[in-house]
């Protein structure tokens, strides 16, 4: 029972006492900065669309 208690007590000093370091880390990685060129547009493409739309329903208001 003895030899039990001591593997025990053992065992738990031994997993917290190797749970951290007091080394010093010295990895240190530079943070990747990823820049992506964009094609520019015409601001009116936004508005184009629903300008299209907006002539087929008259026109189909209309023709009736």
């Amino acid at each position: 029972m003895k030899k039990l208690a001591l593997a025990t007590v053992l065992a738990a000093t031994a997993s917290t006492a190797m749970a951290g370091s007091y080394a010093k880390d010295d990895v240190v990685m530079e943070p990747v900065v990823v820049v992506e060129e964009t094609q520019q547009s015409s601001s009116s493409a936004g508005i184009l669309i629903p300008l299209v739309l907006l002539a087929v329903v008259a026109a189909a208001v209309s023709a009736d």
